[in-house]
């Protein structure tokens, strides 16, 4: 089952194995990226770096089964590198459910709507489409944040 879908420029680092994934109880992390699908050296970074019980599964995100993984029973925290990462993978397949903002880098263009998430207009019209398309988008950057409802 998907319990969580998340936007984060960074995909797998402290705030996600420390935080996130013992709040969230999952026992598997996908990471839907192209290019870190292809970087043998992020899949051995994120292995290590991931404690040993949850299983960590790199792919581009037209390979990825959304079904599959929303049908399972294996809890699963789905992260994605950018806003349009995650409008491919709705078009792929993602069904509704939570979709987090926890953390988009800054950027020529970029306005700032929380400390760590940052959008142009493009990004915001896409999360606006997802919003208003089935997904409960929030930003948040760690579990200890109070939750904001976007558009909002």
């Amino acid at each position: 089952m998907i319990a969580w879908s998340r936007i984060d420029s960074r995909l797998i680092h402290g705030q996600v194995i420390e935080a996130w994934v013992p709040h969230l109880g999952v026992a598997r992390v996908v990471v839907a990226d192209d290019d870190a699908a292809k970087d043998p050296l992020a899949r051995v970074a994120y292995d290590m770096a991931m404690p040993a019980e949850v299983e960590v599964v790199l792919s581009a995100i037209d390979a990825l089964d959304f079904a599959a993984l929303a049908g399972d029973d294996v809890r699963t925290l789905v992260i994605f590198r950018d806003v349009k990462s995650a409008v491919d993978a709705r078009a792929h397949g993602l069904p509704d459910g939570m979709l987090n903002l926890g953390n988009v880098h800054a950027g020529p263009g970029r306005v700032s709507i929380s400390r760590s998430v940052f959008l142009d207009d493009r990004d915001a019209r896409e999360l606006a489409t997802l919003s208003n398309g089935g997904m409960d988008v929030r930003v948040q950057a760690v579990p200890t944040d109070a939750p904001a409802r976007y558009p909002g």
